[in-house]
């Protein structure tokens, strides 16, 4: 019992790896632009298809695949910021969530059109995984990628934040806007800044979740429930709250299967969010705003 429940922690680190780093964009973009991207989950679609681009229908290597479709993503939610956003940042943040819930069903046909609806995959074949004790727990070299990359892409966007020039102007804009305009800070920067992290987290995200499973058209957006449920957990605007709140949702997720069938584990996450929406509604890592 004690293995199996240890085998179900494992899969949650890395179901909660993706969800992490999905939230992380939708805390940046809440903290800095004070709206709710509904459009994030499919941005994940998006970088994950990027990457079977490049990487398995122009046969060019993962390594450089993986960055090409963060950078593909990026400049995409850049797009989407300076043709409409960008016009709707004076209107009500209602107007903002409702475009990017339009922004997403719009993305999604277009993946559909030029990927087609048909689940695909990276690469065909099994893979072989690693065993521990006696084989009792079982690691597939792909999740270990996932785990070690987001390791990665964690500390880096931990050193932008804390040491980078545009990493501080980001947390001082996000902590308040007006301030920051008033000492000098170039808030336009920043929020393109903010899109390009959050368009790469999401990339990232969309193309993990795809080497763990498959790829198809509503995979971002059938795991956007959970991301915004980490996100309200370590407490919106947070990213680092986002990181544990991604984890937490994703250990919580997979244990379940335990007492449950695994088809209920978004209402798990669902259940976690009314929760911490109930009971300390600015979430493990927010603070209340005097």
């Amino acid at each position: 019992m004690l293995l199996e429940v240890l085998q179900l922690v494992i899969y949650g680190l890395v179901l909660g790896s993706v969800i992490a780093l999905g939230a992380i964009g939708v805390s940046l973009t809440f903290g800095i632009l004070g709206f709710a991207n509904f459009s994030h989950g499919d941005l994940m679609t998006f970088g994950a298809y990027c990457a079977f681009l490049f990487y398995s229908q122009l046969a060019l290597p993962f390594w450089l695949a993986f960055p090409l479709a963060l950078l593909a993503t990026a400049l995409l939610a850049i797009v989407f910021d300076q043709l409409i956003y960008r016009r709707l940042r004076s209107k009500d943040s209602v107007i903002l969530l409702i475009s990017s819930f339009g922004i997403a069903l719009i993305l999604r046909a277009l993946i559909q059109i030029i990927w087609g609806p048909d689940n695909q995959v990276y690469a065909s074949g099994i893979q072989m995984p690693y065993r521990f004790f006696d084989g009792s727990l079982r690691l597939k070299p792909d999740q270990l990628i996932i785990l070690a990359t987001t390791i990665v892409l964690m500390v880096a966007l931990h050193l932008f934040l804390q040491k980078s020039k545009t990493g501080k102007a980001m947390r001082a804009t996000a902590d308040n806007p007006e301030l920051a305009r008033l000492t000098g800070i170039n808030t336009e920067q920043v929020i393109i800044w903010t899109w390009v992290l959050g368009g790469s987290l999401a990339a990232a995200a969309g193309i993990f979740l795809g080497l763990d499973t498959r790829l198809h058209s509503g995979m971002g957006w059938f795991l956007l429930l959970p991301i915004f449920a980490a996100a309200i957990l370590g407490g919106i605007g947070h990213p680092y709250g986002a990181i544990v709140g991604g984890l937490i949702i994703g250990v919580v997720q997979e244990v379940s299967t335990l007492f449950i069938e695994p088809n209920y584990k978004p209402a798990i996450a669902f259940s976690v969010m009314v929760a911490m929406l109930i009971f300390k509604p600015t979430g493990l890592f927010g603070q209340k705003k005097t």
